[in-house]
């Protein structure tokens, strides 16, 4: 009797597994991500440090335009206060995204154009979703170039391949 008992719980346990995969659609999921990024891009226009951050995961990586802007989440924090304490932060108004899933849906990764102060730019990134909550575990934002512009582009930046090969080297 004690061999049906652990069958009969295996199988449920199998059966709980798989419908747990994710009972959301992709539109559902899509829209969660969607919101996810909306709500953080208004938190940080609205200057609201601990909103802002409660979308990022404790491990999250933010990465900037700037070849040295490669922040730990401890030290983003750091660097975005005075920011937020002044409300001189940046306001970023996506235009478009796409969002992307892996198999498990609990893995998303999108990029997006945005309106900012600096012109358009791209953010890109990864979310990952725990009891259907999704929080941003890395963001990446980069300026858009027209590549008609490239090569004036490398002229002005050429400098800061050995300042990044210094860094890195030490």
């Amino acid at each position: 009797m004690k061999g049906n008992n652990i069958f009969f719980v295996a199988v449920f346990l199998i059966l709980v597994a798989s419908c747990n995969k994710s009972s959301l659609t992709d539109a559902e999921l899509k829209s969660g991500v969607n919101k996810t990024l909306d709500n953080w891009h208004q938190a940080v226009a609205d200057a609201n440090f601990d909103k802002y951050f409660s979308y990022m995961s404790k491990d999250a990586v933010f990465i900037g335009t700037d070849a040295s802007e490669n922040w730990k989440i401890a030290d983003f924090k750091i660097f975005c206060k005075p920011y937020f304490e002044k409300k001189k932060t940046w306001h970023f108004i996506p235009l478009q995204r796409n969002v992307y899933f892996d198999n498990s849906k609990n893995i998303a990764w999108f990029d997006e154009l945005l309106k900012t102060d600096m012109g358009i730019c791209r953010g890109s990134g990864v979310l990952t979703r725990n009891k259907n909550k999704w929080k941003i575990k890395q963001y990446v934002l980069s300026l858009t170039i027209p590549n008609k512009n490239v090569d004036s582009i490398i002229k002005l930046t050429s400098h800061s391949l050995n300042t990044i090969q210094s860094i890195y080297n030490q």
